[in-house]
This record gives structure tokens, C-alpha cells and sequence, in this order.
């Protein structure tokens, strides 16, 4: 089917709403399939160290690195034993934005790679930035920006955040363009970011409500639980069409799940999770064993020996349970008598797995 990249067809429909109430955005559920960024992998050195560089010693890929690029530079190092501590081995990412043009600029991230305690006031020396075609897409260098610290005495040491990871704003230059345009695209076909069948069939539906206002015929069909297809209008700039499909709102819907996450005691309920109506009581037995030693003194001109005295002392309660009742069809009178019962995060976890097991939970419980 042709393209005419001509003026846009005045719009027929009304303006898209804005989301409210529980309403989302497409573009914020869905996102354009083939329009996604490209990873890349970098290998470089960061100079200017205060001494907090690699351990030459320690690091051999440092010092390997550090002459090769003295080497190429005309400077022979080659049967010297180097001894800086001001150079790091560092790795480079960055992700490459769809349809960036050469000449652009990204962000890149650096993490050291050898014993470098910090790479705080480093300066990254330039590094190529190839994708996993192997083809080098970028090229990164300049000063770094590190949050973290870390100070050290004779006696302590303070460190707070990582000192050996930092971004450079703006830090790589885009040197090839990835092949491909937007208007090369074989298909136009949006997918969602959590898959489901009923969400896919509401952006459908909201597609077609806005196609017919504006071209008098549909243009969305959903293709599974995952991806919706749409026609390319013969009337309209394709770009122009995407975002206006984008500010269009849906409710989507989302399965009844709950998350727990036993290592911090996060429990996180879903908006559709149901309970069937059951007895829950929890209790804690504890039990404390305290050791105070005593020291036995021996009499005077006895010639007896001080030993230690052993005391144990056992104890054990048991807090006292109150039963409650709980369930409920929606997620407010669930939470409701959850804190009925008066538990700590970790416990209301405890309850949720012995409900599951029980069958009364009716919903997926994904435990992190």
C-alpha cells in the first residue's frame, strides 16, 4: 500500500482524552514493535586517579592496556615495569536510542573493572562502543561523574554509595546510524509491555473508536494476547498517526497477583486479588536462654582453684493469637482484615503462603 506524505487529514474526532481515574495512555502500556534501543559494550581506561587506580601488579589487562596505548602513541614502555596507580580498566555501556542520527550525543555508564578502590575525578579516555554485530557505533570519552566515596585511615574506613561505577552525561558521540528508518517498518503493530488478552482487545477497541471518527473505517485487530495490528491510513503521516494513537486511554486490566519479598518484608496486593472467607490466628512461641556465668573464689590459704560457675536460665513465651476472619471481593476489605489481626510484614507474609496452600487465595502469589 502506498504513502502519501502529504498535509494531514483535518481531524473528524475529538481530541483524545486525558488520563484520569485509572485511565492509562497506550504509549505508556504499549510500546511500537522495531522502534527499540540497541545496546553497547565498551573497553577503555580512566586516567587522572588520585591513587586509587588498578594495582598494575594485581590488574595485567591494565598494564597490557596502558602500554599498547603508549605504544601507539610512540612511546616505548615495553621493558619497563610500570608502577601508576592512577589508571583504571573500566567497561562502557550506553543504550543506543532508535533513529539517532550521527553526530548525536548519549549518556554512558563506567564501572571499573580491576582493584580500583574509586574512579572519583577520573577521566575516561576515548573508547569505541560497538553492538553485538561487533560494528562500532560510538565512541565515548571525558570527565566522569561519581556519587560515591570512600575514605580510608589507619583504623576505619567510610564508603558510601559505589565509588567505582560513574555516568558521563552526554559522554559518547554517535559515529554510524543504525540501518532502517521509521517509514521502512514492514508492519505497524503495538505490543504490550505486560501481555493480556483483554487489554489487548480495550487498545483495539480504542484504536478502532478513534479510526472511524477520524478515516470512517477500522484499522486495529488484535493479533494474540500480546501484539495489535494496525492498517497504515493512506491519508495520514505515519508518525503523526502513532502519536495520536498514544494519547488515546484505556483501563487495562490486571491479573490478581500478589508479591512478596521475604528479604526486605515488602507485600505488594493487586487491585483484583480475593480472599474466600477463612479463620486465621497466628501466635509466636519464644523461647530466650540467657548464660550468666559465675566466677567460685576459693577460701583463703585453701589451695583451691577459681573455676566458673555455669547459670542458664531458660524461658519461653508464647504471645498470645487472636483469631480473625478474613476475606473479602475487593482489595480495601482484604487489607482490612489483614490488620485486624495486628501482624508484622513478615508474618502477613507467613499468612499469605499458609491461605495459598489452603486454597482460599485466588490469586497468583509470586514470593521474590
Amino acid at each position: 500500500m502506498g504513502l502519501n506524505w502529504g498535509p494531514a487529514v483535518p481531524a473528524r474526532a475529538a481530541a483524545p482524552v486525558i488520563a484520569s481515574g485509572g485511565y492509562t495512555r497506550i504509549k505508556d502500556v504499549a510500546s511500537l514493535k522495531g522502534v527499540r534501543d540497541n545496546q553497547l559494550v565498551g573497553y577503555g581506561l580512566v586516567t587522572g586517579l588520585q591513587g586509587t587506580g588498578d594495582t598494575l601488579r594485581n590488574a595485567q589487562f591494565t598494564e597490557q592496556s596502558l602500554q599498547s596505548m603508549l605504544d601507539r602513541m610512540g612511546i616505548n614502555v615495553r621493558d619497563a615495569r610500570l608502577r601508576t596507580r592512577n589508571v583504571a580498566a573500566v567497561m562502557v555501556t550506553a543504550d543506543l536510542p532508535p533513529y539517532v542520527g550521527a553526530g548525536s550525543r548519549i549518556d554512558v555508564t563506567v564501572t571499573s573493572l580491576g582493584d580500583a578502590t574509586s574512579l572519583r575525578g577520573g577521566t575516561l579516555l576515548m573508547t569505541p562502543l560497538s553492538g553485538g554485530d561487533g560494528i562500532v557505533y560510538a565512541a565515548a570519552q571525558g570527565p566522569m561523574a561519581v556519587s560515591g566515596f570512600s575514605v580510608q585511615g589507619q583504623a576505619e574506613q567510610l564508603t558510601q554509595g559505589v565509588p567505582t561505577a560513574g555516568r558521563i552525561p552526554n559522554g559518547a558521540l554517535i559515529e554510524r546510524e543504525v540501518p532502517g528508518a521509521f517509514r521502512d517498518l514492514p508492519e505497524l503493530v503495538f505490543e504490550l509491555k505486560n501481555p493480556d488478552f483483554k487489554t489487548a482487545t480495550m487498545v483495539a477497541d480504542a484504536i478502532n473508536a478513534y479510526a472511524v471518527g477520524r478515516f470512517r473505517r477500522r484499522i486495529a485487530s488484535p493479533r494474540d494476547q500480546r501484539s495489535v495490528v494496525l492498517q497504515r491510513p493512506r491519508d495520514m503521516i505515519l508518525p503523526r498517526l502513532v502519536a495520536e494513537i498514544g494519547d488515546l486511554t484505556i483501563q487495562p486490566d490486571v491479573p490478581a497477583r500478589v508479591v512478596v519479598d521475604q528479604r526486605t518484608g515488602t507485600v505488594v496486593i493487586g487491585r483484583n486479588v480475593q480472599i474466600s472467607t477463612v479463620a486465621v490466628t497466628h501466635g509466636n512461641l519464644t523461647v530466650r536462654v540467657t548464660e550468666t556465668p559465675e566466677v567460685s573464689q576459693p577460701a583463703p590459704f585453701s589451695n583451691g582453684q577459681t573455676t566458673v560457675v555455669p547459670r542458664t536460665e531458660v524461658a519461653a513465651r508464647e504471645e498470645q493469637g487472636r483469631l480473625a476472619v478474613i476475606g473479602g471481593s475487593d482489595l480495601q476489605t482484604l487489607v482490612r482484615g489483614l490488620n485486624q489481626v495486628g501482624l508484622k510484614p513478615t508474618d502477613i507474609i507467613a499468612i499469605l503462603q499458609a491461605v495459598k496452600t489452603a486454597g482460599a487465595l485466588q490469586a497468583e502469589l509470586v514470593v521474590q
